[in-house]
Formats: structure tokens, sequence, C-alpha cells
């Protein structure tokens, strides 16, 4: 579709592809989890940024296409926070998701028989945790630096504890039960990374907003709700790259040529898991809708007295659940 876009004809304030159906989603998600959004320059990334708010205001834009008007959207959704519409560091940005965890990834299931390497690449990947999910929070308050760095002193125990007890419980199992173990310690990591990154959500609550996108409040049952969500789409998303290459390294292991070459184990891996997370980051960010809604009768309380004595009562309210 191309021509001028003219102000108001299109809604860009809703993502382009139907978000109340997982394909709508996915669409959406493998547009903004693309790792080629990562070599976008800053000066087009203000660009973007123009585009939409100019387009926001009204303004007509002269020459500018539906297409491209989309195209600096999705740029402006991969780069700025939907709340606090600040530029996100690059590597917290969902764009690095695949780059930055097939490396991470690959090297935690090459390197996880020994203490130091176990201690490090849990640590390592707990800091790159901790920056995506400080980068993609909900709601717009800043987090206080001690709490900031509680968080992550708990996630990152909580990894390095979790891989180091199941690596010595399955010393007496086969070698490809071992090749799981840091599956397990990044399942339990998440459990503690996320909550713990977003706890101040969960005691202030986040913001929730009408059908109209008019905030009425902040819910600490919402807060709830949306990093549980987050919890469980990570976990997924980590599943099939850490699930089948154990099996795919472990029949590997026995061919001649990867005991002639060791060396090539860590890049094969690194290979094998990119490929899973290029489909599963965007098919499992896009398991629940980024703009989640809860029930009124749900909320708090003292929340649902306030919306009930609204002139215009609302019985559903809506949040950005993170990433």
């Amino acid at each position: 579709m191309s021509g001028p876009a003219l102000p108001g004809q299109i809604n860009i304030e809703e993502p382009r592809y139907d978000q109340s159906t997982y394909a709508g989603r996915a669409k959406h998600f493998f547009i903004t989890t693309n790792p080629l959004n990562l070599f976008t320059t800053g000066r087009q990334l203000d660009e973007a940024k123009s585009i939409v708010e100019r387009y926001r205001k009204g303004e007509t834009i002269p020459g500018l296409t539906v297409d491209e008007l989309w195209k600096a959207k999705h740029l402006y959704d991969s780069a700025f926070h939907p709340d606090t519409k600040e530029k996100m560091f690059i590597i917290g940005r969902m764009s690095a998701q695949v780059p930055m965890n097939m490396t991470i990834t690959g090297c935690m299931m090459t390197f996880y028989k020994t203490t130091p390497a176990v201690i490090f690449w849990q640590w390592f990947n707990q800091s790159f945790n901790a920056v995506v999910n400080y980068t993609n929070r909900s709601g717009d308050h800043p987090i206080p630096l001690s709490q900031l760095g509680l968080s992550y002193a708990l996630a990152t125990g909580g990894s390095i504890t979790t891989a180091l007890t199941l690596n010595s419980m399955v010393k007496k199992f086969p070698p490809l039960i071992g090749r799981f173990v840091p599956f397990a310690a990044v399942a339990a990591a998440n459990c503690i990374n996320i909550p713990c990154m977003r706890s101040r959500e969960l005691l202030s609550g986040i913001p929730v907003f009408d059908e109209n996108g008019n905030r009425v409040g902040e819910s600490k049952r919402a807060a709830a709700s949306a990093i549980s969500q987050v919890v469980i789409s990570r976990i997924f998303m980590a599943t099939p790259g850490m699930l089948i290459p154990p099996f795919i390294m472990n029949y590997l292991d026995k061919k001649p040529f990867l005991q002639r070459m060791p060396w090539l184990n860590a890049p094969i891996q690194v290979g094998l898991i990119g490929v899973f997370l290029v489909f599963a980051t965007p098919l499992c960010c896009a398991l629940f809708p980024q703009k989640s809604s809860m029930a009124v009768s749900h909320l708090e309380p003292e929340l649902q007295d306030k919306l009930h004595k609204l002139p215009t009562p609302i019985e559903t309210v809506y949040f950005n659940k993170g990433l």
C-alpha cells in the first residue's frame, strides 16, 4: 500500500498487525526483535521518532507513504520505551536478544563442567538479564540504585547456586543429563531475576489505563500479572535452544571430526542456539498481548471503588506488561 499518509488516517498507537491474535502478535515481534534493527544509526532512530511524533500531532508529512510510516513506527518501537519514551540501551533492546543470547547460552552450554566456568557464565548471563529487565521494565518510575543492586545480587546468587547444586547432583548420571543443567539454572534464575528487578512494581503498582488510553490508577495486581507473563515467556523462549541442542551435540561429540577439532564445539553450539532463538524470541514474546488487560473486579478493592465512582464506570483496564 502506498501514497500519502494523511493525518489520522492510520492508528499508529496500535501495532500494524492485530494484537488480539497470536499470529498478529508474532508478526509484530518478528519485526521488533529483528537483529538487523541493531544496525540502525542513532540519526535514523531520531528521524523515525520525529516522524512518529509529528504524525501523532496530526501533521501532514509530504511524500510519506503508509509503508514508510510503519517502518518508522517499527524502528521507534524497537528502540524507545513505550512508557518513558526514552531511547533504550542497545543491548537491552529486544532486537539484541538473539545475538546476545545465542552467544551467552552457547558458552553456558559448552563450558558447563568446571566450577569457575559455571560461575563466570551464570554471572555474565544474569548481568545481561539485569540490563534487559531494567531496560524493558513496565511503568515510568525509575528504579533506585540500591534496589537495582540488591535485585542483581539475589538473581546472580540464585542462578549460580542452582547451577552448582545441580552440577554436583548429576555427576553420577550420563553426560547428556549434565547438558541440561544450564537450562534448569536459567529457568530458576528467571523466576528470581525478573520479580527481583521489578519488585518496585509489585510494591507500588504499574499504571493502568482505560480503553481510550487514559491513566486511571496504579495496580499491584496488574504488576503481578505482568511479571508472571514475562517470566513464562522468558522460560519458553529459552526452552528450544537449550533442550534440543544437547541431543545434537551429544551425537556430534562421538563423531571423528569433533574429536579432532574440539574447538568447534562452541561455534557449532552457538550457531544451533541462534537458529532456534531467531524463531523462539518473537514467537514467545507473542505468547501474551503486550497491552495486557485485567477485569476491574480483579484489581485491589480501593482501586475498584475509585473506578466504580467514575462518571462512566469501566469494566476492564489495560497495562503494558513489559518484556
